[in-house]
This record gives structure tokens, sequence and C-alpha cells, in this order.
């Protein structure tokens, strides 16, 4: 008897969760519901106006039922609680004297929040759901341009900055290791544009480039990469890659860049930082016969490869070389004070300014 007691609470209590998540879900989160529950409101709101102070309840308070059915409503209901809105402003105005003021305080935030639920419903979206999917999609973007972990005797860094301090970039990072740990994959990529306008570009192209990263050989991604931009046609579609795969168990590594800047190497035998003398590539998704030149190098223990995108280097009015060579003499620094935390340094010293998006990888051997 106990045996079935418990049982048939265990079936009330999933019961009443199954109905609570039914409520939940269709009831209190639907567009009909929330339709009612605001007309409700709007009219109580009329009646407390005409039996109380206008003080306490005043016209302008109907801009709040505008307000929050802009941002849970769809278009079509939005409009339908206007109506309402509408109906009792005019009751309120009939039954009372009152200044234009705050019905033109009503209409404009109605006004407005039409505009934006018009945008929204651009995107199949309701409510705040739109700003919930840009935030996981910027998640996930950040998440995949972190580093994988590294073994013993390496480390990496990557600073990655937006112009004007946007949550969205149209500089990334992909990278890989091989299955069997021993092959490190980065890709670092510029996409045309900067801040926001880059990012959603930036968003398509990670995804696509981190599944082309690991599947198509080192020799093949480049030009794999560069036929997928050129498929989707866009008016401002091109890129620039710096793309790098190195052996963690030798140090040998393979380089190329499409119409990137070069990437940098630190010999700890001469003490020197050498420009990569691999040829710039051409643009990704601008030709279609695009060659791209592999260089080959290897990374002994003390030394470091360091890969950044143009907007750490370029300055209005100056040629290329000369970001290039501030860069290198902020990179002297770091050799005697080590590389932990350079990738930072280097963007604070030589492009502290947020005109442009910025990027930054850093790969060392110790």
């Amino acid at each position: 008897m106990a045996a079935n007691g418990s049982g048939r609470r265990r079936t009330r209590s999933a019961f009443r969760w199954r109905i609570s998540t039914l409520v939940r879900r269709h009831v209190l989160h639907s567009d009909g519901f929330v339709l009612l529950a605001l007309s409700l409101c709007t009219a109580a709101l009329g009646l407390l106006n005409s039996d109380y102070s206008h003080t306490w309840f005043p016209v302008a308070s109907l801009s709040l039922a505008a307000l929050v059915g802009g941002f849970l409503l769809s278009v079509r209901s939005l409009l339908l609680l206007y109506v309402v809105v509408t109906a009792v402003a005019a009751f309120e105005y009939s039954h009372g004297s009152h200044s234009m003021g705050p019905l033109f305080v009503v209409f404009l935030t109605a006004a407005v929040m039409l505009l934006f639920a018009r945008s929204r419903g651009r995107l199949g979206v309701q409510g705040t759901r739109g700003d919930s999917m840009l935030v996981d999609l910027r998640d996930r973007l950040r998440a995949q341009g972190e580093m994988p972990a590294l073994p013993e005797g390496w480390s990496a860094e990557v600073v990655l900055r937006s112009a004007g301090g946007a949550s969205f970039s149209g500089d990334f990072l992909v990278s890989t290791r091989s299955d069997d740990e021993l092959t490190l994959e980065v890709a670092l990529v510029d996409v045309s544009g900067k801040g926001v306008d880059a990012g959603s570009r930036a968003l398509l192209l990670s995804g696509a480039f981190g599944g082309l990263l690991g599947s198509a050989t080192p020799e093949e991604f480049l030009p794999a990469a560069n036929r997928y931009l050129l498929r989707q046609q866009w008016d401002e579609g091109f890129a620039t890659m710096g793309h790098v795969v190195i052996d963690l168990t030798s140090g040998d590594y393979m380089l190329a860049t499409a119409g990137h800047p070069p990437a940098v190497h630190y010999d700890s035998g001469s003490g020197r930082w050498r420009v990569s003398e691999a040829s710039e590539g051409p643009l990704l998704g601008i030709f279609p016969d695009a060659k791209f030149v592999n260089e080959h190098g290897r990374l002994d223990r003390g030394d470091a490869l360091l890969m950044f995108t143009d907007g750490l280097i370029e300055t209005p009015g100056k040629d290329i070389s000369v970001g290039i060579d501030k860069l290198l003499g902020e990179a002297e620094r770091l050799v005697t004070k080590g590389f932990r935390h350079g990738a930072r340094k280097l963007i604070d010293r030589v492009a502290a300014a947020h005109n442009d998006d910025r990027a930054v990888v850093l790969i060392w051997r110790d």
C-alpha cells in the first residue's frame, strides 16, 4: 500500500509538472496571452485615471503598455493593442479636460516601439529572443577563438579587440589540434569592414573555416576558403588570412598568407625578429584561380611566432612598413621580459586607439 501511495504521489507530481510546463510554454509566453494581459492593464489604467487623481494615474501612463507591448508582442498583436490604447485615450479625453502633451507622449512611444517590433519581425523572432540569439552567437564566436590546450613546452596567447569596443569584430581566430594532438593549426582572419558591420560575416565564416580547419590538408586550406567565399557572392565579401600549421614535436611549421600582414618569427639563436618572406597571397573571395605560396620554418626552444591583423599596424597617411617597424620595436621588449602577456602588451602599446579591429596571436616555445 505504501508503495502504491508513493507511486500515485510521483504520478501526481509528474502530472502537475507537465501541466505547469505547458502553461508556461503555451499560455504565459504566448502572444495572445500577453496581448490580453496588456489590454486589461490598459483598461485598468483608464478606469483608475477616471476614478482617482490624474497625478497618480495620468494619461501618459498608457505609454507603459505601448512600451511593454513593443518588446513582447508581434507586429499584428501590437497593432491590436494600440487600438485598445487609442480607445482608452479617446475615452479619457472625452470625459475630462486634458492637455495634448500626455497624448503626444503615448503616441510617440507607440510609434517608436512599432518600428522596433517591425525590425525585430524581419528576423523572425519575438520579444527579447533576438538579443539572446546575438549574445549566444557572440559567445560562440569567442569560444571558437580560444586556442586549444598545448603540450608542455608550448604556450600561446590570443587578444582580439573590436573597433569602438563593440561586441562583434571583423577579426577572428579559428584553431584546432589534430586527432593525434601532435599538430596545431591556426587561422587568423580579417573580414572586410570593421566592428558590427563585419560581425555578421565573421560569424558565418568562423563556422565555415572552423569546419575546413583540420579536414582540408594544409596546402588546400586557403584555396578551399577562397572557393567558399567566392560562392557567397557578397558585394563586400573579401577577407584576409594568415594560416600556420605547427608540428608540436619538432617545431617545424608551414605558413601562408592571403592578403594578410606578414607573420614575424623570433629566432632565439640570433636574438632577432624576422619578418616572414612568404609572398603575400591574393585576397580571399576575389580571384577564382588564386595561388598561395607556403613558407617553411622551425620554432626551436626560445623561439616565437607573431601573427596580427592590419588594424595593429595601419596608420592613416603612413606606409604599412612604419607600423611594422613600430611593432618590432615593441616586440624587442618582450625578449627581455618574457613572452607571457605579450599579446596584450603589444596591442596596448602599438594600437591602443579603438578606430579599427585588432588581433594578435603569439605562439612561443619555452
